[in-house]
């Protein structure tokens, strides 16, 4: 049985982000894979990271618990809204404090290299963006993508990292919002 963890990066809940996360959560729980949903503006968490990595800031329980959700996991999903060609704080803060040095990559003594702790975990993005895609992708260079993708999972040893966007939504109506919604659920039942 493939263990998802479902990760919702929107401060609001009811956002349609949340309502994706919970779309992509009823399709993979649907084929009888074991789901967890995560909102992150439910954790108690302090998102800074208050001495870089010089010394270790006391870890709240809820840091432990993720740290632990995401070694059960098999398959990582992140929810988010585009804001500022990035991401969110809130989720910035969560990988900030949960993706510590011991856990998700390791220092080599008196080397340039690391070791890749999460290996053997898969991941996808789902996130939601107001500008059009090729404006992102061509003039913007997908600088979120790049910094979660690369910088940040597939450096810990998570891939491959598959994206999906959802462009437009300001402009987007009921009836395409409900597509993107049953495509979710599809990605979910796919467990992809």
């Amino acid at each position: 049985m493939k263990k998802i963890l479902i990760i919702s990066a929107h401060p609001n809940k009811e956002s349609l982000c949340s309502i994706l996360a919970k779309s992509y959560f009823n399709g993979a729980e649907m084929t009888g894979a074991k789901c967890t949903l995560i909102h992150l503006i439910d954790l108690n968490i302090n998102p800074n990271l208050l001495y870089g990595f010089q010394k270790r800031m006391e870890v709240e329980p809820d840091v432990l618990k993720m740290q632990q959700e995401i070694i059960n996991a098999d398959h990582i999903v992140f929810v988010y809204p585009n804001w500022w060609s990035t991401y969110p704080a809130i989720l910035k803060g969560f990988v900030d404090r949960v993706f510590l040095p011991g856990f998700a990559f390791k220092y080599r003594e008196n080397s340039i290299f690391i070791d890749r702790l999460l290996t053997g975990r898969t991941a996808r993005l789902i996130i939601t963006m107001d500008s059009p895609s090729w404006y992102y992708r061509i003039f913007l260079k997908r600088p979120g993508i790049i910094s979660l993708k690369k910088g940040i999972l597939e450096f810990c040893g998570i891939k491959p990292v598959s994206v999906t966007t959802f462009n437009m939504i300001k402009t987007s109506n009921e009836v395409k919002r409900k597509q993107w919604i049953a495509n979710v659920e599809l990605l979910g039942k796919k467990q992809i």
